[in-house]
């Protein structure tokens, strides 16, 4: 028996020019995003193992817990590496745009070599993990907290994009993206990339200049 699935998804708050951890306007992101989700049926929080990522998760579940809730409806926190920051997919030349086909290959070929080697195998690891109908008769929220190319990804596969299309796609600092997954059907994007909850201050962080619309 499988019920619907709704994936939360946000990238982590604005960090530090080291991406060590959160400046204070990442920290005020986090925890105007765990305001917004307040009221909303969420199971679990998963962010991935860096440290911007598992801070951005405990500013947002700090504002999600609540004393009076019986103990198996509490919000869980946990860690994956699946909700890591590495590259999902790299396509080859021909899967490409020929006018756009260097600029994507120079800029991927920069990455780091184990981002770009055990990417792969982690993203189909996240889609196992994270996309498709729950099992059991409940719906199940989940907001997993990552970064802005596992988001990508995973809209992609939810529109049943080419491969080599999570590029280009880009996310604001505590941008808010929800997916559903009903049983027997396609998925639904339900909303891409929302900052309604941040203030004009904060809401473009993470994303350059010509992005902000």
């Amino acid at each position: 028996m499988t019920a619907t699935r709704y994936l939360y998804l946000t990238r982590h708050g604005e960090a530090t020019a080291d991406e060590s951890g959160l400046t204070e306007s990442g920290r005020a992101q986090a925890r105007l995003l765990g305001r917004r989700l307040r009221g909303t049926p969420l199971s679990v929080v998963t962010h991935g193992p860096a440290a911007r990522a598992e801070q951005t998760a405990r500013l947002i579940h700090e504002q999600l817990t609540d004393e009076t809730r019986e103990d198996e409806d509490r919000v869980a926190l946990q860690s994956s590496s699946v909700a890591g920051d590495y590259l999902p997919y790299l396509p080859k030349r021909e899967e490409l745009p020929a006018e756009s086909a260097d600029s994507y290959l120079e800029r991927l070929a920069q990455f780091p070599a184990a981002e770009r080697e055990d990417g792969p195998g982690l993203a189909r690891e996240a889609m196992a993990a994270f996309t498709g109908p729950a099992e059991g008769d409940r719906d199940r929220h989940e907001l997993v907290v990552t970064h802005n190319f596992l988001v990508g990804w995973l809209v992609r596969h939810a529109l049943d994009a080419p491969d080599w299309r999570w590029l280009g796609l880009n996310h604001a600092n505590t941008g808010l993206t929800v997916i559903r997954y009903v049983p027997g059907r396609p998925a639904n994007l339900l909303c891409y990339n929302d900052t309604r909850h941040l203030t004009d201050e904060l809401r473009w962080t993470g994303l350059p200049p010509e992005l902000h619309v």
